[in-house]
């Protein structure tokens, strides 16, 4: 195909996709930019030029995220209207969160936490249930679970950020500032990652697999919330006082979310590939088959890649805003730029050289320890810099 037909074919499934969109695909744009301008007005004197961008870019993205994944319209209504909701039982201050029963019991912070992460790991038995017992209904019901938990965590971390202003104005920031948070935010974007492909092929097999790296992400935010009382709501240290840390740490935990569903799919691939090779008819036989798999743990990767990267573009921006310089091989910096090559050296080898199969299923695998590593090994072992998330 020439320039000229692809720009012709580009230009008629543009007109094709405008064309599809209905009269309720309308509404929900003019919804989301009549929320976007509310929040403008309503809290502009509060914003710099660069967050009032990342409010209407963030608009402008859950438009198209909502015209082309239509369950986002809910789990978005849903959010909003639960966040919402918590927000307004506080009258009080934050101690009403002991007195109202409704911030007790749902829709605090840590209430709604505690409920994401009780489904998540719900949503992860019933999965391996209904793997197990062949039932589309159980695994339909995993999947309501896993959709529950989602909107639940959201709603903690939208309740979380207006409890921090609460506290007061110079203590209100975006949830995304340390290791409790960002691990709410892992296990949502992870869990996203994954029911939208669950949608995309139709099986919801691979649940189990999946949601197994999130229960192990709940397991971990537990014990740091009630062993180490992480949960309260702390200052930001002055270098996170900044619009960057709105965008470079939401875009890291899409790229770690990928990476890790990349090397749940790759568990998958294995032991489906060791089944057809020992001619075997049992439950691995079930899982898609290795074309399938190999496809979305390339697809996974790929997407993780190109968000950690810009992440990591991203991150050199604010260290040269912060500390006056670009990289100063901070461990964390070298760490980061390990994975990325990682994962570089991956996508090179399955595009250029063809590699697919087994070693490939490995390395995704392997590739998720690096990537742990430079994530948590980092704040656990090492010092630098990047000194905000120490266990």
């Amino acid at each position: 195909m020439n320039s000229t037909q692809t720009a012709l074919q580009f230009e008629l499934d543009r007109r094709s996709f405008w064309k599809s969109l209905s009269l309720f695909d309308w509404f929900w744009g003019l919804l989301v930019m009549l929320a976007t301008a509310y929040g403008y007005t309503r809290y502009a004197e509060l914003m710099d030029v660069y967050e009032e961008l990342i409010l209407v870019a963030t608009g402008a993205s859950l438009i198209a995220l909502g015209w082309h994944w239509k369950a986002v319209r809910l789990l978005s209504l849903a959010v909003f209207l639960l966040s919402i909701f918590g927000i307004s039982r506080y009258v009080n201050g934050l101690v009403d969160a002991q007195t109202d029963f409704f911030l007790k019991f749902l829709v605090s912070s840590q209430s709604a936490i505690m409920w994401m992460s009780a489904l998540y790991v719900l949503a992860t038995v019933t999965y391996f249930a209904s793997f197990v017992a062949r039932a589309e209904f159980v695994a339909k019901v995993a999947s309501a679970m896993t959709w529950s938990a989602t909107t639940m965590g959201l709603v903690g971390l939208m309740v979380r950020w207006r409890e921090s202003y609460i506290i007061g104005l110079d203590v209100g920031h975006i949830p995304v500032s340390n290791l409790y948070e960002v691990f709410i935010l892992f296990s949502i974007i992870t869990a996203l990652l994954y029911l939208f492909y669950e949608r995309r092929y139709q099986t919801r097999v691979l649940g189990g697999f999946v949601l197994l790296v999130i229960s192990a992400a709940v397991a971990f935010l537990l014990w740091y919330a009630f062993d180490r009382n992480a949960a309260d709501i702390q200052p930001l240290v002055p270098a996170l006082k900044s619009y960057w840390m709105k965008i470079h740490v939401p875009a890291n935990f899409i790229g770690y979310g990928a990476f890790a569903l990349a090397a749940m799919v790759a568990t998958a691939y294995l032991i489906r590939q060791k089944a057809e090779r020992g001619a075997a008819n049992g439950l691995a036989m079930t899982l898609p088959e290795l074309e399938i798999l190999g496809d979305l743990m390339y697809k996974s990767i790929a997407l993780g890649f190109a968000f950690f990267t810009l992440a990591t573009i991203l991150g050199a921006l604010w260290a040269a805003e912060a500390w006056g310089g670009y990289w100063s091989w901070d461990p964390k910096e070298t760490w980061a730029l390990i994975v990325w090559l990682n994962y570089a050296a991956w996508l090179h080898m399955r595009l250029s050289m063809g590699w697919r199969g087994s070693p490939m299923a490995w390395w995704a695998i392997i590739g998720l320890f690096v990537t742990l590593f430079a994530f948590l090994g980092v704040n656990m072992f090492l010092s630098g810099l990047h000194s905000y998330g120490e266990l």
